[in-house]
């Protein structure tokens, strides 16, 4: 079985220009190159699964078992590790290098998994989206979060009421994102959308478990049709 999700990194957002000259907002990945640096089955480790790696790394900064994995496998050192479980047997062996253009074409729709940024420790009204209070003059709550209680029957506040906090750094999966165009020789796939994350983190691309049309993709929705 082939492989349906690559590790990468987020560039950056741009925008290109269709033949029609429509402009689409896109954000540039960089996908892969990825190694194989094991393959699991179903008679030796219960499951199928291929672990890829991801991205350069110091030797002075692997520990020795990971260089004994990698040793084993074959390999040069990845920086990120990710295993993937499949339905059946694997077609990739240790070693093998799996490049976007390989799993990726324009028109596909994709997940992409990655960590949100950091906001540190934010109110209610901007890690919730709480309306306030009063803005009138002389008004001090603008921005509290106001009463925290419940009733008369509870003396404590429940346990995750929404108030202020640590916001950010967070697993965000965004689904259905088009890929509008693929450069496989510099391994670049233009997602048209938002991606999580900073410039530089390192982020998951997998084919869309569950492909929806958005209401301004009328087009493509007729096309998928016929």
């Amino acid at each position: 079985m082939s492989l349906t999700q690559l590790i990468g990194t987020k560039r950056e957002m741009s925008q290109i220009f269709n033949d029609d000259g429509t402009v689409v907002p896109v954000t540039i990945v960089e996908v892969g190159p990825c190694t194989v640096t094991q393959v699991k089955t179903s008679e030796n480790d219960g499951y199928d699964a291929v672990q890829i790696g991801y991205g350069d790394i110091r030797l002075s900064r692997v520990s020795k078992p990971l260089k004994g994995h990698f040793k084993k496998a074959g390999v040069e050192p990845r920086r990120r590790l990710q295993e993937i479980k499949l339905s059946a047997a694997a077609t990739q062996k240790a070693g093998d290098v799996v490049k976007v253009a390989e799993v990726f074409k324009q028109g596909d729709w994709v997940d992409v998994i990655g960590t949100s940024k950091g906001r540190g420790f934010q109110g209610g009204v901007k890690r919730h989206g709480f309306g306030g209070g009063p803005a009138a003059h002389g008004t001090k709550n603008m921005r509290e979060p106001g009463s925290s209680g419940t009733n008369t029957n509870i003396g404590y506040v429940r346990k995750g009421k929404r108030m202020a906090g640590h916001m950010g750094v967070e697993r965000i999966t965004v689904r259905n994102l088009l890929v509008a165009r693929v450069d496989g020789e510099r391994n670049l796939i233009f997602l048209r959308g938002a991606v999580p994350g900073f410039n530089g983190a390192f982020i998951t691309v997998r084919k869309a478990k569950a492909k929806t049309f958005a209401k301004a993709d009328r087009a493509l929705r007729k096309a998928a049709a016929k």
